[in-house]
């Protein structure tokens, strides 16, 4: 039997954490003592070495969902889960870099190339960018972009600067980024700090490195919690 101050300590974590894993069921029932001591065993062991491993790679939310398959004994199920988060975050890499891309202005050059207007509508934006009008007045609507209007109708009308800032809107907002995030980034461009809004987007895939590591390390523990609960009886 392992005391559970000695799992705690070696994971860096407190008793009290071992308590809400077993709260939320995500270790198998613990067996007590006539006293009433937790009576955690080795196999107690490798699920918290597990829980902590995959929960730096892949967040609890998912370590709730997949510690009660393996429980069960549902190894494909939970595998599919994490094949899923992992898959999720090749995504989001390919947006931020997509972002990134879009810091370098080569679609703006492009867009000022193309057209040599001073206003346009929103159908006009809606189609250069290629989002729907929705989309614009829900950007204005947060805050994000503000387009004069014309004065007779009330009509808005985009300058080549909203477009600018349209066009980062439109590729960082499907990236991974938070809507303050969002913020920060824009409010460095329209300060003509280009430099600093590229390294936000450039932290956010180092960031996604970093974690990719972190999930390969926790596949590294659920491969080993597994492999330990072959071996015991069933």
């Amino acid at each position: 039997m392992v005391k559970p101050i000695e799992i705690a300590r070696k994971l860096g974590i407190s008793t009290s954490a071992l308590r809400h894993y077993e709260a939320w069921g995500i270790v198998p029932p613990v067996n007590r003592s006539a006293n009433g001591y937790r009576l955690y065993t080795d196999e107690h062991v490798a699920y918290f070495e597990c829980i902590r491993a995959m929960n730096e790679g892949f967040g609890m939310d998912l370590v709730r969902k997949i510690m009660p398959l393996i429980q069960e004994q549902k190894l494909t199920e939970a595998l599919w889960l994490v094949n899923e988060a992992q898959a999720k975050l090749h995504q989001e890499k390919t947006k931020a870099e997509q972002a990134l891309q879009a810091l370098e202005l080569e679609e703006l050059e492009g867009f000022s190339a193309r057209h040599k207007k001073d206003w346009y509508s929103i159908r006009e934006v809606a189609e250069e960018i290629d989002v729907p009008a929705s989309t614009l007045r829900h950007w204005e609507k947060e805050g994000l972009i503000e387009p004069e209007r014309e004065i007779d109708n009330g009509y808005r009308k985009y300058s080549r600067a909203d477009i600018r800032r349209l066009l980062i809107i439109r590729t960082i907002r499907s990236a991974v980024y938070s809507l303050e995030i969002v913020r920060r980034v824009v409010d460095e461009i329209d300060q003509n700090n280009l430099a600093q809004a590229k390294k936000i987007a450039k932290d956010s895939l180092t960031y996604m490195d970093y974690l990719i590591k972190k999930q390969l390390r926790g596949g590294y523990y659920l491969h080993k919690l597994y492999s330990l609960l072959e071996k015991l009886p069933s």
